[in-house]
């Protein structure tokens, strides 16, 4: 694994510098420096308070290989480094030496340990933690592909099992990372969803994978709600939109990547749906910031949401993104939609985050797009490099 780790270092030094020297051609990188580094500066100036209590400590995350995961470890490894706190991070994954490819600068870090397993069986790692953060967003494509039962089994089970190993371990905090689909669909007239709306999924209406994840995650919030009444623990619920920035994925169900991925290929980019649904999209980085203050500060049991109030339609979005080629990549709407279908939409209030605990959203959606193409265009560059090679 060591040499593995090592050879898969240069890969990732190569992607750091073609995104740094794209960064910089704009005026907007620095040499050098990881192309990330403007908005991992950004996170550590609006958590640097909060990182004291990780002082030498350690902590458990699944999910650490994933969209979120990832920008976690990064500001971990950026808060470490600049605040020198020499904290330990043990991550769990199904496939360590997929991650090794996937990021072999945060795998290979000397503060970070991959430890290989399913989140319903992993073994328990040896020695104290003090926190934690359940990031496995959904279950992984691969493992529960038609498979809807599958699906709940591994958010359920995965659950409880973390849960399990918490109170072995006496975490002081745990982080978990729930969905808005917990509230079921958003009435058409509702303009924001809070945190006291009572919607939840059909419990038998699956025609949408949401409406799984939903099911799955109300019951996974409620299993944290319990045991931290009858262990005594810290469990933050941080109920999470839709996002974007560097890392999303290209090939999966997010529509802005998966957007960025028709149009990084010459076009059209294509929406399968009539383009009429509205959602938002918190940038990465304020993620990052977001998450960290709520396993921090957030009030053990008390979900709070994550994400944007600035609503976009899909096809607004679609135009977005390929408006950042030049020439303007063209959009293919598949659906008309139906006359009387009532408007889809996905969209938080964030209220009780920016009340409670002073976060708001700092990163606008055009530049967000901007920094997500620049990043893939220079991951593709650097892969096509290796497989040429």
């Amino acid at each position: 694994m060591e040499d593995m780790v090592n050879r898969q270092k240069k890969a990732a030094e190569r992607v750091v510098r073609a995104a740094t020297a794209t960064g910089n051609r704009r005026g907007t990188g620095r040499a050098d420096e990881n192309p990330l580094a403007e908005d991992l500066d950004h996170v550590l100036d609006h958590t640097r308070d909060l990182w004291e209590e990780l002082r030498g400590g350690r902590i458990f995350i699944t999910g650490g290989t994933g969209f979120f995961g990832c920008w976690l470890l990064e500001s971990l490894l950026r808060a470490n480094k600049e605040l020198g706190l020499n904290a330990k991070a043990v991550v769990l994954t199904r496939d360590p030496g997929r991650f090794v490819k996937k990021a072999p600068h945060l795998a290979g870090n000397p503060a970070v340990r991959l430890l290989a397993g399913d989140v319903r069986t992993f073994r328990f790692p040896r020695g104290s933690f003090s926190h934690a953060i359940h990031a496995a967003v959904e279950a992984d494509d691969a493992v529960c592909a038609g498979s809807p039962l599958e699906e709940m089994d591994v958010t359920v089970l995965g659950t409880r099992r973390v849960l399990d190993f918490a109170r072995q371990a006496g975490l002081g905090k745990l982080l978990f990372t729930s969905t808005g689909a917990v509230y079921g669909r958003q009435p058409p007239d509702m303009a924001r969803i809070s945190e006291d709306f009572s919607g939840a999924p059909d419990p038998v209406d699956f025609q949408s994978r949401y409406a799984i994840a939903g099911e799955a995650k109300r019951a996974a919030e409620s299993m944290c709600v319990l045991a931290a009444r009858q262990f005594g623990l810290e469990v933050k619920i941080a109920r999470c939109f839709s996002f974007i920035g560097p890392g999303l994925p290209l090939d999966s169900k997010f529509a802005a990547g998966n957007f960025l991925r028709d149009a990084l290929a010459g076009g059209p980019i294509v929406i399968n749906g009539d383009g009429t649904a509205v959602r938002s999209y918190l940038y990465a980085g304020d993620m990052a910031v977001w998450l960290w203050t709520i396993l921090f500060r957030g009030v053990s049991g008390r979900p709070y949401n994550v994400g944007s109030e600035e609503e976009i339609t899909i096809r607004d979005l679609a135009k977005a993104v390929g408006n950042c080629f030049d020439p303007p990549v063209t959009v293919r709407v598949m659906k008309r939609r139906r006359s009387g279908e009532p408007l889809e939409r996905y969209i938080p209030s964030t209220a009780r985050a920016r009340i409670e605990l002073g976060l708001s959203a700092m990163g606008d959606l055009p530049r967000g797009i901007l920094k997500m193409k620049r990043w893939a265009a220079a991951v593709n560059k650097c892969n096509n490099r290796i497989i040429k090679k």
